[in-house]
């Protein structure tokens, strides 16, 4: 089994994804397109086909599900990779777009974590990275703000190592934006939350 799935979601473009020779590649209706785009041919596509009409590719198996559901295409290629034992899923093309659908994708992030696997969403200007009672190390990335905020209505136990504002043992609530616009002080930044979800956000300026 391969260690990571890459899912194409449908929202705004974005080429800033690395997938790797391994890795298991799920394209969501509209980003079957963008699979394409990016000269990738993808090992499934998962779609209800109301954001894409074209054909798919030769030998490329597909998961056909009706437009009146509860889950998102992306939510139903998350469900799918979680289900198939993968320790990491990463979303691309996820953000822009309608705010609607980039909330569902931030919550289908969320929904990785909760299980205990690794969650990303990148684009070339944001990355998110979700912590649930555990920790993570952030590299410096230059040009670029750090932000934590909690998912839960209150995540406990909050340490941050590393920014210019640091926390120790504190608490931060999903209704209060205490740790938006924070900088790199030293080349890695610490993060950890003893109880709760974390969501980190990296943004360009």
């Amino acid at each position: 089994m391969r260690k990571k799935c890459v899912i194409i979601s449908g929202g705004e473009y974005d080429p800033a994804v690395e997938v790797l020779k391994d890795d298991y590649v799920i394209a969501c209706d509209k980003g079957y397109s963008y699979a394409l785009k990016m000269n990738l041919k993808p090992n499934l596509v998962i779609a209800d086909f109301d954001s894409y009409e074209g054909g798919v590719g030769e030998n490329i198996p597909v998961l056909k599900f009706p437009c009146e559901k509860d889950d998102t295409d992306t939510m139903a290629a998350v469900k799918w990779a979680v289900g198939r034992g993968f320790k990491e899923i990463f979303i691309c093309c996820a953000l822009g777009g309608r705010l609607d659908h980039m909330m569902a994708n931030i919550q289908s992030g969320a929904y990785i974590a909760g299980r205990g696997l690794k969650a990303k969403i990148c684009s070339s200007t944001d990355e998110m990275h979700f912590i649930k009672d555990g920790e993570l190390v952030l590299k410096k990335k230059e040009g670029f703000s750090l932000s934590v905020f909690s998912l839960t209505d209150i995540s406990e136990g909050v340490t941050i190592k590393g920014a210019k504002y640091e926390m120790e043992d504190g608490e931060l609530t999903n209704s209060f934006p205490l740790g938006v616009s924070n900088e790199w002080k030293d080349e890695e930044v610490k993060i950890s939350v003893k109880k709760g979800m974390l969501l980190t956000v990296t943004s360009k300026y």
